[in-house]
Order: structure tokens, then sequence, then C-alpha cells
């Protein structure tokens, strides 16, 4: 039996609050700690993430940017032992309310991990998984999501004669390309990537870099980057962390040309990290 789409995280207010650029937040981290274990992970995180924009967050390994990455659509759920204090607000509502669907929310929330995890399956399906999941069966439904999804991760062309061969036979940039299209396949509001380039080379960057572009027309994208060169080509927005805090947040062209807090000149520069 066909099963219905998940319902788009509704807002709960009428009104959001601006960022400090003036846009609208979609998403809002409000004094928000995180604890593996009861080791203390995000210090107090204040963030407001404007709509159909890009965010990239930046700063050294295990500064907690993934960390706070994977909480937007709670995968770190799965590990034992994890709490939180204060909340993470997505359109208006809560991603821990008592009556929020985690399955649902990840739905709504595609994630892109750093290294292309493309399933040994044809093109084809990896791109449909989530909806066969779902109960999807309808074949016109799932021929055009495949054509739209792999439009839309600038790779159609280079697979539409493909569709039937197996995905672990695609370059890796083409692979981590066919990861975004599955990823946005149930049109989610938001698109997380973590690392999205680390494996990939110039080449392959580039074009998923220029893909990141084309997609905020439709997605609120946050990605988290080591490469700060990378930062400044692709996000609207950037958030700078450190031992778990952040130090600063602001657009992208005032983080890197004008910083407010030594921590992020220093960074930036090149004085640790």
């Amino acid at each position: 039996m066909t099963t219905s789409m998940p319902a788009p995280l509704k807002s709960i207010s009428s009104a959001q609050p601006p960022t400090a650029g003036g846009n609208p937040a979609y998403i809002q981290c409000v004094d928000y700690s995180f604890f593996y274990s009861g080791k203390q992970a995000l210090y107090d995180i204040n963030l407001d993430i404007p709509e159909k924009q890009v965010t990239a967050f930046i700063g050294p390994s295990g500064c907690g940017k993934s960390t706070l990455l994977r909480n937007f659509n709670r995968m770190n759920d799965l590990v034992d032992g994890i709490s939180h204090r204060g909340d993470i607000i997505v359109n208006g509502r809560s991603l821990y309310e008592p009556t929020l669907e985690v399955i649902s929310l990840r739905k709504r929330i595609g994630m892109v991990f750093q290294k292309s995890n493309p399933f040994p399956k044809s093109i084809y399906e990896n791109v449909v998984y989530a909806l066969r999941v779902s109960g999807q069966k309808d074949r016109a439904v799932l021929d055009e999501t495949v054509e739209r999804s792999l439009r839309a991760a600038a790779l159609w062309d280079e697979v539409k004669d493909r569709l039937r061969e197996s995905a672990l036979g695609l370059s890796g940039g083409q692979m981590q390309r066919l990861c975004i299209a599955r990823a946005i396949a149930n049109q989610p509001e938001i698109l997380l990537m973590d690392e999205p380039c680390s494996a990939l080379d110039p080449i392959a960057t580039a074009r998923i870099e220029e893909l990141i572009h084309e997609l905020k027309r439709n997605f609120t994208i946050v990605i988290v980057t080591h490469s700060m060169q990378q930062a400044t080509r692709c996000s609207d927005r950037t958030a700078f962390f450190f031992l778990g805090k952040l130090i600063e947040a602001g657009t992208t062209e005032q983080i890197f040309n004008n910083p407010r807090q030594k921590q992020t000149e220093d960074y930036i520069t090149g004085r640790f990290g």
C-alpha cells in the first residue's frame, strides 16, 4: 500500500525572528548544550540559520561542528548516553517535542556524509530507496523522482543511459552527487552536508560547490567544512566553533574580512587550527 509523504515541519509561530543579516531564522539553537555520556561537547549554543541560504560551520577538528549538524536531524540519538539542554527549533517547531516522529523528521532534513555511501544497488534504486521504504510503488512517481533528483544533482546527463547499472561503478564525484540526489529525493526542506568534498579531487569539488550554489534556491543548506576557501566560495553565512563553543557567526564576508573576535581572526589567518 502506498504511504503518503510526511508533512513538512509546520511552524507553531506565525513570525520567525530575523537573523543578524535581516533574514528570518529557519533553524534556531537556543542555549543548546549537548553531552556524550555526561561529557559536554557543546556549550550554550545560540545560533540562527536563515532559510534558503548556505551556512558553513568552520573550526578545528573536535570543536563540535559535526556534533551540532547531526543534532539537526537527531542522528546523534543513535548514540548511547547522549543528553542535551536547551532547544533546537526548525520553522518554529522544537525538534524535541514529544509528539515529533524522528523518522519523519529525517525525511524532511536530508543528510550527505563526508564519504560517499551509495548502496550496492543500481543508480535508479539508490535514488528511490527512501520512497520504496515508504511504500511507494507507482512507476511514474518513481521515474519522475529519479529524473528530478538526478537533474537537481547535476548528474542526469551523465547517467541517464546507465540507470540500471550499479552505483558502485561511478566515479567518486559522481557517487557524491548521487548521494545528494538520494538525499533530496524526498524533497526535504533542509540539506545537511558533513564535509561533502573532503574525499574528492579539485575538479569534483568544484562541481559539488557549483551544485550547492544551485541547490540553495530550493533548500536551506548547512555545510561543515575544514576548508576556509570552500566556506568563502559557497556559503552566505559562516559560524566559527572552538572547543564546543560558538565563537562568532555572521555573513561570510564579515567573518573573513572583519571578524569581531580575536579567536576567529587567529583561526582564519592560520595562527592555529
